[in-house]
């Protein structure tokens, strides 16, 4: 096992003051910081510290013997490591995005390679041929927008507040209060005409006013939410667009499972994100970046669906279990107590090791390896039983694994 060091990640959505806080450093930081990147991806590998001093990228030493470091998923995979693993601190919403699935990020991926767009083209819109599933789960209270409410909830939404120039979108939806008649009326939206959007977004601002003013509750927090994207994006018809979604928020320990073609923002929170290893990304608003609504449109997931939160599971180890269906990793979350015995965290690998509360020390035959909070470590598949043990008081780690292998 070696102890990892993240990828810092500084976007323009990030906190200066959670990745800080939690890793150690001093508050603010100078520029926000969006995430800490744990993995093997090429955009931006972690680095492995492996003795004497000298460190390499993750990604240089899965490439250099993919057999001994993933073992078994090496070839199911490409002799890649299949996931991500990131913090994420978001203290600005994130751009309305989706992610394709297999068979489209391979389609799209070639399609634009044969148009000659380079990867690195801010036009691109698919940068590898991987779909791109993703879990978070939440360090502390994460809001976020997530998949297509259910049509009469929303149409009762559009008339609680009370705008005039809406009636004919409730209209439309409650005429065709399913996946179709999302469509149409998402599709209406995110392709009005700038002069029609700029009358019409600011009456349903308004309208958001009104109805807060009212002291209603039932739909305080989409109009809420509707405000604050206006806020940050004035003008953006992905304001409206957020009108259709689930707004959620998880509290600690909980997650939120996306799949591909499932629209979402998160709006704000700090979180532990696993996904697999992609970087293909479609948006639809809230974002100064390249937004494709004709391929957006071609991903999209319209069927509604309840509010995707996820549960943590007992999984009879001492640990709790993130279930999903995505074959690229695994999840669980291990609680620990200083003086309690020493807790098996893996088998076996590949998988990382992420202290996310108190310090922990790792134990692997005869190594030893103490994670503050915020740091991590690789795990081989080369590597036997990595056991764990809380220091001086409370600690919390996470463990990713291949999907399976957990």
């Amino acid at each position: 096992m070696h102890e990892l060091v993240g990828a810092l990640r500084s976007y323009a959505w990030g906190s200066r003051t959670s990745l800080a806080r939690l890793c150690g450093r001093p508050v603010p930081s100078a520029h926000p910081e969006a995430e800490l990147w744990f993995g093997a991806h090429p955009a931006d590998p972690a680095q492995v510290r492996i003795g004497n001093g000298s460190t390499t990228s993750l990604l240089e030493l899965v490439s250099a013997d993919p057999d001994r470091e993933l073992g078994a998923a090496a070839p199911e995979f490409g002799g890649r490591l299949p996931f991500l693993l990131k913090i994420l601190a978001a203290e600005e919403p994130l751009s309305l995005q989706a992610h394709p699935s297999s068979a489209q990020a391979h389609a799209g991926f070639h399609r634009e390679n044969q148009a000659g767009v380079p990867l690195d083209s801010p036009m691109r819109n698919y940068r590898d041929e991987n779909h791109k599933p993703e879990l978070v789960v939440a360090l502390d209270r994460f809001e976020a927008l997530a998949g297509f409410r259910e049509p009469r909830r929303t149409v009762e939404l559009l008339r609680a507040l009370d705008v005039a120039a809406l009636e004919s979108y409730a209209d439309l939806l409650a005429a065709q209060p399913d996946s179709d008649g999302l469509r149409t009326l998402f599709t209406t939206w995110i392709t009005l005409p700038q002069n029609v959007l700029a009358s019409l977004l600011p009456q349903v601002l308004d309208g958001c006013v009104r109805y807060l003013s009212s002291r209603k509750r039932k739909f305080a927090a989409e109009a809420r939410t509707a405000l604050e994207l206006a806020e940050n994006y004035p003008g953006d018809a992905g304001v409206l667009a957020a009108l259709l979604l689930n707004r959620l928020t998880l509290e600690p320990g909980q997650a939120l499972f996306l799949d591909a073609g499932n629209l979402h923002a998160y709006l704000r929170g700090l979180g532990v994100e696993i996904m697999a290893n992609s970087d293909n990304v479609l948006r639809g608003g809230l974002t100064p970046k390249h937004v494709d609504v004709p391929e957006l449109l071609r991903v999209l997931d319209f069927e509604p669906i309840d509010l995707p939160v996820v549960l943590p599971e007992p999984a009879g180890d001492g640990s709790v279990r993130y279930r999903t269906p995505a074959p690229e990793f695994a999840l669980r979350r291990f609680d620990l107590t200083e003086g309690s015995a020493l807790v098996p965290l893996t088998e076996a690998g590949p998988g990382i090791v992420l202290c996310t509360a108190g310090s922990v020390r790792l134990f692997q035959e005869d190594s030893e390896l103490v994670l503050e909070r915020g740091a991590a470590a690789w795990i081989s598949a080369a590597d036997s039983e990595v056991r764990a043990q809380a220091l001086n008081g409370q600690a919390q780690v996470f463990c990713a694994c291949v999907g399976g292998t957990s």
